[in-house]
């Protein structure tokens, strides 16, 4: 493709984007297909001779495109909020033209300089001090398994550069609640601390927070049967019920004892850019490593997790690879972000933020974020005045968890009822939730926060409520 190609194929890929987003509310927020339909309608051999763009398109719109749930529809409320602003999605294209590979500084010292402004950028305007050091991840996920890694060499002395876990005569101990996301778990086992150190401490029964007088005593216990506690992991707004773990008690308890206090902020720690949810965080700066996605309810498009650290040092002298054809010559003077994370090369991610921050500005993204926060609030006192409607779980910003229990209905009995109204929400296509469990019982998130989500969709949802929760639907 000559460059003059890509610029008429790219013009009308643009437009079809540009329209799909104008009509996202008209189409099904789930797609009506079954496992196997859209692979059945491509060809099972790779294409054997060129074909036009424009024929690429008609089928990316006919074929692909019916296939994809509409993360970006206004009645998506389930999961946490993917959204994609344009004006980071412009980014992304830019990225994606310049083709940068970010190995080293010198592969791109572009890529690596607009990164380092644009995460300090964001230290700024979430509140966190100058002592904060930062790096785009591609998930949170990325992020929670590289805080365990330097947790793991932090509390073995680097035994890494000897005989790693296998000249460790103390198991090593991850703590962290079944509130946790899924990845925390995942990261643990791939860092080497073993499912029978994973210790799951105990939460408020209201608030799911983690109880830190619970963590002191695991802490302890496993001291006396010498092991050797490593790391927490605090939920700052769990993906069940939005938990937030007391920070300031959990590094009150850990800090003295050298253990790794690793912030996982996913979805909320978009929350930081206001001021007054800060709150919710309190304690963060003595943690040791803090991760939030803003390719989450921020609205920045996948994938950006950025990943902040007090001791950037340490996380290098674990990390850091440096063979001889990517030795640098710029010295000690620049940042190799190779040595931050997992992977060698890395691409352009800071565009996308930095077009979003420059093009729709601060301003208008907290403006956003209060919206859905003043939403959820209103949509939780809704259920809270229907009959046979119960909030389950604290509102604390954009997620209202809540269960529909008809008089009479418990037990089993409710699950498959719960199970049975979200089902027939979904598959109609006009909404989509995510079912989740709740003291071993089927509970439904509404996750408010997708970028073009208004009032009036909350009406709607209502509305379908009523109707899948009726006897005669």
């Amino acid at each position: 493709m000559t460059p003059d190609e890509f610029r008429a194929a790219a013009h009308e890929l643009v437009d079809w984007i540009a329209d799909r987003r104008a009509d996202v509310e008209s189409r099904p927020v789930r797609p009506n297909v079954v496992p196997g339909e859209i692979s059945a309608q491509l060809p099972t051999t790779p294409p054997a001779v060129p074909v036009d763009a424009r024929e690429v398109l008609s089928d990316l719109d006919g074929i692909v495109a019916p296939g994809v749930t509409e993360v970006q529809h206004p009645m998506h409320f389930g999961w946490f909020p993917s959204n994609a602003s344009l004006s980071s999605v412009l980014g992304d294209f830019a990225s994606s033209g310049l083709g940068s590979l970010g190995i080293s500084w010198e592969s791109s010292p572009a890529l690596t300089e607009v990164e380092e402004v644009v995460v300090d950028w964001l230290r700024q305007l979430t509140g966190l001090d100058a002592g904060w050091h930062g790096v785009i991840q591609d998930t949170a996920s990325s992020a929670c398994l590289v805080a365990m890694l330097a947790a793991r060499e932090r509390a073995t002395d680097h035994l890494q550069t000897t005989t790693g876990l296998g000249g460790l005569d103390q198991p090593l101990c991850v703590y962290t609640t079944s509130e946790a996301h899924s990845s925390v778990r995942k990261a643990a086992l791939l860092a080497g601390f073993g499912a029978d150190f994973i210790r799951l401490i105990d939460v408020d029964p209201t608030t799911r927070d983690m109880r830190a007088d619970a963590l002191a005593a695991a802490i302890a216990a496993d001291r006396a049967a010498d092991r050797r506690p490593t790391i927490v992991v605090a939920s700052a707004g769990s993906t069940g019920t939005t938990a937030f773990d007391p920070i300031d008690e959990i590094v009150a308890v850990s800090a003295p004892q050298g253990v790794w206090v690793h912030v996982d902020a996913a979805m909320a720690g978009s929350a930081l850019v206001l001021p007054e949810m800060r709150h919710l965080f309190d304690g963060l700066e003595g943690a040791d490593s803090l991760s939030w996605n803003p390719h989450k309810w921020f609205g920045t498009i996948l994938d950006c997790s950025l990943m902040y650290l007090r001791d950037p040092d340490h996380l290098i002298r674990v990390m850091s690879t440096n063979p001889s054809y990517l030795r640098s010559t710029a010295g000690g003077e620049a940042t190799q972000y190779r040595d931050w994370g997992i992977p060698l090369g890395r691409r352009f991610r800071a565009l996308k933020l930095w077009y979003q921050l420059r093009i729709d500005g601060i301003e208008a993204i907290r403006t956003r974020l209060r919206r859905d926060l003043d939403n959820a609030q209103w949509l939780a006192e809704q259920f809270r005045l229907l009959p046979e409607w119960e909030v389950v779980a604290p509102v604390r910003l954009q997620t209202v968890c809540v269960r529909h229990r008809p008089d009479g209905l418990d037990g089993d009995d409710l699950d498959t009822h719960t199970l049975d109204w979200v089902r027939r929400v979904n598959t109609s296509g006009s909404a989509f939730l995510s079912p989740s469990m709740l003291d071993d019982r089927w509970m439904v998130r509404v996750s408010v926060g997708v970028e073009s989500t208004e009032r009036r969709h909350l009406e709607r949802l209502l509305e379908l409520l009523s109707t899948a929760t009726s006897p005669r639907s």
